[in-house]
């Protein structure tokens, strides 16, 4: 029996947090042939897995970054749809799904790194970043460390950028319900998963797609996955990237996002970025209303065509 939670206006750190479904029996998930696959070395010790798909001379490559306790699989139906006019770039982070699982740097900053690493070794020049969620820290680190002067554009997907442990007094009763829930994901992770892929997937294609989802939050170690989520949430006030972001932006939240107030703050402090909200989807909005997300993309590629053809 399935034991669905109640998303409604829940917070999206706090949905990452829910473990209340039980699985069992269900069937492994189907993958698409699209792109190939193959690992790449970012760091001593450390290579992550890739999908790469596309036009290598169709405009900006588009770099798909995944949240937390996913990976590039997600953003299957994604690599369809872009691969067909542009390069698309999808990975797993360090210590997630296929990639070299590591006690050390993992934080969104030495991800920063990673990719930073990775883009170089694949030869890929002003990209537009698309992060989702905990992609989303990781792209305010990158911006933080490395500017914005190599990037074509930047898409934030329904998070926050993290005021770190400022935000632990603001949102003092949020952060409580967090940390009570880093046992329940220790002691019970799989189910914890199943919950909480239910909760930011209010849509799923299927449940097959559920148990890969989950099959593949299992391939990080709960210790690690707590260390991450600490890191990502509490531990450095990423707001001052906001400043730094002078590259074209779009920031798409769920309408039903907790964060949403937040999200419309930040795209009002970075010039020439714009502000969408997706109804009737979760966290997850791209696999809740992917033509919906698609046709967004699509029309912000279009817009930085038309710009750096004017230039």
């Amino acid at each position: 029996m399935i034991c669905r939670t109640a998303m409604t206006l829940i917070s999206r750190p706090v949905l990452l947090l829910i473990a209340v479904i039980c699985l069992g029996g269900l069937p492994v998930r189907a993958e698409s042939n699209v792109g190939s696959s193959r690992m790449v070395k970012v760091a001593e010790g450390v290579s992550l897995r890739l999908i790469e798909a596309g036009k290598p001379d169709g405009g900006p490559a588009l770099v798909l970054i995944p949240g937390w306790s996913t990976g590039a699989d997600i953003w299957r139906h994604q690599i369809e749809i872009f691969a067909k006019t542009h390069r698309v770039i999808a990975f797993d982070p360090r210590s997630e799904d296929e990639s070299t699982k590591t006690t050390s740097g993992n934080t969104p900053e030495t991800r920063a790194q990673d990719l930073h690493a990775l883009l170089e070794r694949l030869g890929v020049q002003r990209p537009v970043l698309i992060g989702w969620s905990q992609g989303v820290q990781d792209i305010a680190a990158y911006v933080e460390r490395y500017g914005t002067k190599d990037i074509a554009g930047i898409v934030l997907v329904d998070a926050a950028i993290s005021d770190g442990a400022d935000g632990m007094a603001a949102r003092s009763q949020e952060t409580a319900a967090q940390f009570k829930m880093f046992a329940v994901y220790q002691a019970h992770q799989r189910e914890y998963l199943g919950g909480m892929m239910r909760a930011i997937i209010s849509k799923p294609p299927s449940d097959d797609v559920i148990e890969g989802l989950v099959s593949t939050g299992m391939k990080t170690p709960p210790d690690i996955g707590v260390a991450m989520l600490v890191a990502d949430m509490f531990g450095v006030n990423r707001t001052p990237a906001l400043k730094k972001i002078d590259c074209p932006t779009l920031i798409i939240a769920s309408a039903k996002s907790d964060e949403l107030a937040r999200q419309e703050a930040a795209a009002n402090q970075i010039p020439h970025a714009r502000f969408e909200k997706v109804e009737d989807a979760a966290h997850a909005v791209f696999v809740d209303q992917p033509d919906r997300f698609a046709e967004l993309v699509e029309s912000f590629l279009a817009k930085l065509s038309a710009t750096d053809a004017r230039n």
